[in-house]
């Protein structure tokens, strides 16, 4: 029996229109489901690095890679460890605040969690938090007896910590002369 766990996957594609399109349609077809992604230019403007975060098996992960290297504009395609990954993501959290004492309270909370108010209303804040995910689900749950009013997150995105780069075979190349 195999063991469902959370996959991260990197990706460089090409940076243009419909990529995330194909890459999103890919998953669909083959109905695997996506639990957060995130896509933003790299270091080269061509090219875009997309974090994928997936629950699966091994044997669902690996059928993930090889679809994702079957896409003419994916360009490279990681399984990011976890043990060596540095993994972040960034809230929105809009929690209400009937008075003076529950802005208070609200405002000490996410000091504590090295957040930050980005807005406030006469009755209603909007916090910034960012770490992993369980640091964010933990804020989110510490407030909720306030009421929040909305929530927007980014998904993770993620790096392997060192020298350990996803590199297109285009840039191995230029290093190489």
């Amino acid at each position: 029996m195999s063991v469902k766990q959370t996959y991260v996957i990197g990706a460089l594609v090409e940076n243009k229109p419909g990529v995330l399109y194909e890459v999103s349609n890919m998953f669909r077809r083959r109905g695997f489901n996506i639990e957060s992604i995130s896509v933003g230019v790299t270091e080269q403007k061509d090219l875009s690095r997309m974090t994928i975060t997936v629950n699966g098996d091994e044997r669902t992960i690996e059928q993930v890679i090889k679809q994702l290297n079957k896409i003419i504009n994916v360009v490279k395609v990681s399984i990011l460890n976890p043990k060596t990954t540095v993994v972040r993501e960034m809230a929105l959290i809009k929690v209400h605040t009937t008075d003076s004492k529950a802005r208070s309270d609200v405002i000490q909370y996410v000091d504590v969690f090295r957040g930050h108010i980005v807005d406030v209303s006469s009755d209603s804040l909007i916090a910034e938090i960012t770490g992993d995910s369980e640091k964010i689900d933990a804020f989110i749950e510490l407030v909720t007896s306030f009421g929040i009013k909305e929530v927007a997150r980014t998904g993770i995105t993620a790096l392997s910590r060192g020298a350990k780069v996803i590199k297109s075979s285009q840039e191995l190349v230029k290093e190489a002369i």
